[in-house]
């Protein structure tokens, strides 16, 4: 069994996250910026508190004594939200904050939610400058999640850290099959799927038999 915290458990990542965790027995450290707004969460084996994944100071203290953290945080919901509250600079401070609290806390492994706009397709440009293939009123989004994939990327410290990132076609509704493949840099097929449920699956795997070290990966199914 193991203790693992999860950032952003309220959201629709995050609470698949915390629900395969469960399953299999481990014990989850349920973060989120309100408790008072996700009473749900609370059951057996969850402790919920609250928390800010770019919090740098209280970052060692609240994830001291586990064996591995997941970043599922994600501050933009949909287009129709705008971006004038967003921080472009979100997901570095989060990969700075988490990094620097995992390391001063002795905690070794870090699993991040990627986005799949930051893959590549097979002439090797990124799938976010295709307008195409890519919503161009959300690049920016897209643009802040890069910022923190890149912070990881240049990091030098001792965080094993992963970042999985599931294809465009993310279902909640989907159901669990315990299957899903794995990739690199390039991304899926268009008609590639994937339900939360399984994304939240390929997570916890990597946290009982870590098989990918200080990468990105694509997982579909």
């Amino acid at each position: 069994m193991s203790r693992i915290v999860v950032f952003g458990a309220g959201g629709r990542a995050g609470r698949a996250v915390t629900a395969e965790a469960r399953a299999r027995g481990h014990q989850v450290t349920a973060v989120v910026r309100d408790p008072g707004r996700h009473p749900g969460l609370s059951a057996e084996g969850v402790s919920v508190v609250a928390g800010d994944v770019t919090a740098a100071a209280p970052m060692a203290d609240l994830v001291r004594g586990h064996d591995a953290v997941v970043h599922a945080v994600s501050p933009f919901s949909g287009p129709e939200q705008g971006f004038a509250s967003l921080d472009p600079d979100f997901f570095g401070k989060a990969a700075d904050a988490l990094t620097s609290g995992l390391t001063a806390a002795g905690v070794a492994r870090l699993v991040v939610v990627g986005l799949f706009a930051n893959l590549r397709d097979a002439d090797g440009r990124l799938i976010m400058d295709d307008p195409a293939a890519f919503p161009a009123e959300i690049r920016p989004f897209a643009v802040a999640h890069t910022v923190g994939l890149e912070r990881l990327r240049a990091y030098a410290g001792g965080v094993d850290w992963l970042m999985v990132t599931p294809p465009a076609a993310l279902h909640g509704d989907g159901p669990r099959t315990g299957r899903y493949q794995v990739g690199g840099e390039i991304a899926p097929p268009a008609t590639a799927r994937l339900s939360y449920a399984d994304l939240a699956v390929a997570i916890i795997d990597e946290i009982e038999s870590a098989r990918h070290h200080r990468r990105r990966v694509s997982v579909f199914g």
